[in-house]
């Protein structure tokens, strides 16, 4: 876990990735040092102090406590790299062709985490346990992160309110961990989900991606950025879900060996079959805002 947020002059925070790379005039929530931008080809995009890396942020490198969504843009479901091998072995195996797992081949833990399921005396994989492989639905996944995502939050909103009326000597941790938390959360929830057709001399493609603004005004967006490849293009819109920015990255991941590249442009596909996909994506609920979350992004 990486440092990506920084606050800006008046205090609003900064996505690493909105800002150029090098000596900024952002600070850390945690020490109010200065930070610089790195973004190279190995590391993700990440902030760095401009000086010596504070404390607090040393303690959180450590023990990976930058706050982060729970399975937005990772999806290991947090398992040791050795055992996230041993399970992918077993779903191509088994998994895939649904055939049952014998007993001495699981890891027991994996059966009190939830990512198999004990049928008779074998196992299968779980919802959880699917994830990795990118085998969940997209609506199933909503019903697993989704309570996730807010009970992160209340950990973090407990954390900062306990700190504050106690007086703790962390509460400016506890307050910055909540800030980028929710600065996060704020982030998916604003943003709507859009699928679109692409038609462009003579090749169908399709793309995944998400938007804050009008569908109009991203489409011609997209259209301009296809000119560089394409003479003749046409698209069309199957589909928008709003305020459902935190399926983007799981789609890209359920979907990555039909992902189709076009120079700097990541987020095209091609699909033998789209029927497919798009029953995928309106299985979805449509998403509901909470008292909370409508405060949240009216903040």
């Amino acid at each position: 876990m990486w440092l990506k947020y920084g606050a800006d002059p008046n205090g609003c925070l900064k996505l690493v990735d909105d800002v150029a790379q090098g000596k900024t005039n952002l600070t850390c929530l945690y020490c109010g040092g200065q930070l610089t931008a790195k973004k190279g080809r190995i590391k993700s995009h990440h902030f760095a102090h401009t000086g010596e890396t504070c404390k607090p942020v040393v303690s959180r490198y450590n023990t990976a406590q930058i706050p982060g969504l729970p399975m937005y843009d990772r999806f290991n479901i947090q398992l040791p790299g050795r055992e996230l091998e041993q399970l992918k072995v077993l779903w191509k195996e088994y998994g895939s062709q649904e055939i049952l797992i014998p007993r001495d081949l699981i890891n027991l833990r994996w059966k009190f985490w939830g990512l198999v399921q004990l049928v008779n005396d074998s196992y299968k994989f779980g919802d959880l346990g699917k994830i990795p492989m990118g085998a969940l639905e997209l609506g199933e996944f909503n019903q697993i992160q989704e309570p996730l995502l807010l009970k992160t939050w209340e950990k973090y909103r407990g954390a900062a309110e306990r700190a504050t009326l106690a007086n703790y000597s962390n509460v400016q941790e506890c307050q910055a961990d909540l800030r980028i938390y929710e600065t996060q959360l704020r982030r998916i929830i604003v943003n709507s989900l859009y699928f679109l057709e692409v038609k462009a001399d003579g090749e169908t493609l399709y793309k995944i991606g998400i938007t804050q603004r009008t569908i109009d005004e991203r489409i011609s967006e997209i259209h301009q950025d296809l000119k560089t490849h394409y003479t003749n293009i046409t698209i069309n819109l199957l589909g928008f879900w709003e305020h459902r920015g935190n399926v983007e990255l799981y789609f890209k991941h359920r979907y990555r060996e039909f992902n189709y590249r076009l120079g700097k442009l990541t987020e095209y596909f091609r699909f033998p079959d789209v029927k497919v996909v798009l029953n995928d994506l309106h299985q979805m609920e449509s998403k509901v805002l909470s008292e909370a979350e409508l405060e949240l992004i009216s903040d």
